[in-house]
């Protein structure tokens, strides 16, 4: 390692050392100068969604953020290559919205059980039974689910784009939980499908009472997967980046995020003055990705996402449809 390269390293560890102990720290360097060099060969830029380790997250990541951001920030990708540190379904956004460059996904495995919650067919069944009804689709589906609905949205923007849509009843899939939390906010009429994320379906009202009990004053954020009953429970309901912002906003001592482990991690790093206590869930597909994996995808040119370009075109409009609101 040279000394600029010393120095480099170093400055990225000041960075997570409040997250990364540093006897776990020498693990990671070389692949991280691996990955920042490849980066430069190939002119490629690394998207991590929030739920990415803190050495990915903040180490090799060029666009962070929630799934909202990162297909926002997608469209402004001037790099011929993409490698999107997350799930299979943001690599499929990633590759709708940029159809010219390649995008690697680091593991094929990186799936989403809400993703496998629902089918192409299930859709068209769907638009039978309740003809004329608009369906939108939440971001974590496949790109052919996608392709069968007619609009997008994301967890951070559902609400704006059900009532967008100036229908008075709309279809939301797949996951049930947003659904019937978004239910709550308007007057839309929502028809909820049965998917659930196994990551936040496993937190409950029960888990808010003992924090409160064992951490007097803590604030509790919760995603808007979770249950009805546990975001009745917390402080504050968002998306990823909306708790992000809540934390930096309010600036509570003391936080507990109800989401995926790594989440808390990240918004550490970037608020070193709050305390979070973390009884979290981990995802495990999230967690197949790695930096190992994502330097043999730049070294590899491996995993190449690939769209039918039939079903990308209607796909792509569903998403395109959510960026626009």
């Amino acid at each position: 390692m040279t000394l600029n390269a010393s120095a480099s390293m170093t400055a990225l560890y000041g960075r997570v050392r409040q997250v990364i102990p540093p006897i776990e720290w020498p693990a990671f360097t070389d692949d991280i100068e691996a990955i920042l060099d490849l980066k430069q060969q190939r002119n490629a830029v690394i998207l991590a969604h929030n739920y990415q380790t803190p050495e990915i997250f903040h180490c090799v990541a060029d666009i962070v953020g929630d799934s909202l951001a990162l297909a926002r920030k997608a469209m402004t990708v001037e790099a011929d290559v993409i490698v999107l540190a997350g799930v299979h379904f943001m690599a499929e956004t990633a590759k709708l919205l940029n159809p010219g460059k390649t995008v690697l996904i680091p593991d094929t495995e990186a799936g989403c059980s809400l993703a496998d919650s629902i089918t192409p067919a299930d859709v068209r069944l769907l638009r039978q039974r309740y003809p004329g009804i608009p369906i939108v689709t939440y971001v974590n589906t496949s790109a052919a689910v996608k392709a069968e609905s007619d609009i997008c949205c994301t967890s951070g923007n559902a609400k704006a784009v059900v009532e967008g849509l100036g229908v008075p009843q709309v279809i939301m899939l797949p996951d049930e939980y947003l659904a019937q939390n978004i239910a709550t906010q308007t007057t839309v009429k929502i028809i909820a499908w049965k998917g659930h994320c196994e990551v936040h379906e496993r937190f409950s009202p029960a888990d808010i009472r003992q924090l409160r009990e064992d951490h007097p004053g803590i604030t509790v954020l919760a995603h808007p997967e979770c249950p009805p009953a546990v975001v009745a429970e917390a402080d504050f309901s968002g998306s990823t980046a909306a708790m992000s912002d809540y934390v930096g906003r309010q600036k509570s001592a003391r936080v507990m995020l109800m989401t995926e482990c790594s989440m808390s991690d990240n918004v550490a790093v970037e608020h070193p003055e709050v305390e979070f206590i973390r009884p979290c869930n981990l995802c495990p597909h999230m967690k197949r990705i790695t930096l190992a994996n994502i330097r043999a995808a730049l070294e590899l040119n491996r995993h190449v996402v690939t769209i039918d370009p039939e079903i990308a075109a209607r796909a792509r409009l569903s998403v395109e449809r959510m960026l626009a609101v």
